[in-house]
C-alpha cells in the first residue's frame, strides 16, 4: 500500500494528526513538521518560503525515504502544498485527500489581515495569535463540548516559534491561486470539509470538489476548521474508506 503523507496547516505541526497516525495503521504514514514548525527551525531572520518550496522540500523528504509515491492529505495551508505537488510533482501523487482548505490565493483584504497578524505575532507571540484564532478555529460544538481539544489546539499554537508563525503568515498571503488545476487533476481526491468551519466554509469546499473531476466530498457533522482533531472517528472512517477503495 501507498504511504499517506500528512501534511499540517497553519499554525500547527504534525501533532494535528495523532489521531489519523495512531489509527491508520494499515498504511505507512509519514507526517513532517513543516519548516518553521514543530521542531524544524528556520533562520530567525527568514522572510518565508513558498508553497512551491514547502513542496520541493517534502519531495527531498520523501527521495530520502525512497519512496515513490504516496497519498498526500494536506489540511489548510497543506491542502496549498498537496496542490502544489499535484502542479510541480504530479507523478510523485497518487491520490489526494484535501481537508479544510482552499484553491483560491487571498483577497486584498485577506492578504493585508496576515501582515496585521504578523506584526501581532511580534508584539504578544504565539499565545497572542493563539487567542485571535482558537474561537475562529474550532466549531461551536467542539468548544462548549470538547475543552480538551481546546487546550491542545491552543497549547500546539503557543508552542510554535514566532518567526516560524510570522514565515509562514507571509507564505500565506503570497500563495498562488490554484483554481485553475482543479478541472486538470486525474487522481483520485476526498474532500473532508467541517460543516462549522469559519475559514474554509463547507460550501466552498464543496463547489471546489466540484470542479476536480470524480472527487468525492465528505461533511462532517460537529466540526469546525480542524477536523482531524475535532471529529476524529468520523475522519478516520472517511479517509480509511477512501484509502480502501485506492487498493
Amino acid at each position: 500500500m501507498r504511504p499517506v503523507l500528512f501534511v499540517h496547516g497553519f499554525p500547527f505541526d504534525n501533532g494535528m494528526w495523532r489521531h489519523q497516525v495512531a489509527a491508520l495503521t494499515e498504511w505507512p504514514r509519514i507526517a513532517p513538521d513543516l519548516w518553521g514548525a514543530g521542531l524544524v527551525n528556520i533562520p530567525t531572520g527568514a522572510t518565508g518560503y513558498s508553497i512551491a518550496e514547502h513542496a520541493g522540500n517534502l519531495v527531498r523528504t520523501l527521495d530520502n525515504l525512497r519512496v515513490d509515491q504516496v497519498v498526500v492529505c494536506g489540511q489548510s495551508m497543506g491542502g496549498y502544498i498537496a496542490f502544489a505537488l499535484l502542479r510541480e510533482f504530479s507523478e510523485r501523487i497518487a491520490a489526494v485527500i484535501l481537508c479544510n482548505t482552499k484553491s483560491s490565493a487571498d483577497t486584498p483584504e485577506a492578504k493585508s489581515a496576515r501582515d496585521v497578524m504578523a506584526v501581532k505575532a511580534e508584539r504578544e507571540g504565539p499565545a497572542g495569535i493563539a487567542a485571535e484564532l482558537v474561537p475562529r478555529l474550532l466549531a461551536r460544538a467542539t468548544r462548549e463540548q470538547q475543552p480538551a481539544v481546546v487546550r491542545e489546539v491552543s497549547l500546539m499554537i503557543e508552542r510554535q516559534p514566532t518567526h516560524g508563525i510570522i514565515a509562514a503568515l507571509r507564505t500565506l498571503r503570497d500563495r498562488p491561486d490554484f483554481t485553475p488545476l482543479l478541472r486538470q487533476i486525474r487522481v483520485p481526491v476526498l474532500v473532508v470539509a467541517g460543516d462549522d468551519d469559519q475559514i474554509t466554509p463547507a460550501t466552498g469546499m464543496e463547489e471546489m470538489a466540484r470542479a476536480i473531476p470524480g472527487a468525492e466530498f465528505v461533511l462532517i457533522r460537529g466540526a469546525g476548521h480542524l477536523t482531524p482533531l475535532e471529529q476524529p472517528l468520523a475522519v478516520n472512517a472517511a479517509v480509511a474508506a477512501f484509502l480502501e477503495r485506492l487498493g
